[in-house]
């Protein structure tokens, strides 16, 4: 099992991490261990979190959330699963 999670730091923004263990991670987080984006931003709350079958499945949605809109994340810790695809950005154009 695995998790994947949202921490809110002192200044507003969001870190988005995932874990095998997520009490110790928060731990670490906590301490100023945890990374230096939340060592900098201490002290962090959980957000919101949920677990998932594996580590690989974790990693994804991580990468995936990480790449969100601040919008579309606090749908997320808000539980407003339906407001999601109307949050999403449009394509970038190149050219």
């Amino acid at each position: 099992m695995a998790w994947v999670y949202i921490l809110e730091c002192r200044d507003g923004s969001f870190y988005v991490g995932s874990t095998r263990n997520l009490d110790k991670r928060l731990e670490q987080h906590a301490s100023g261990m945890g990374a230096k984006y939340t060592a900098q931003r201490l002290p962090v709350r959980l957000a919101w979190a949920a677990e998932l079958e594996s580590v690989a499945t974790a990693y994804l949605l991580e990468k995936r959330i990480q790449g969100w809109s601040r919008a579309k994340r606090l749908a997320v810790i808000e539980g407003r699963w339906t407001d999601l695809p109307g949050l999403s950005r449009p394509p970038r154009r190149s050219g």
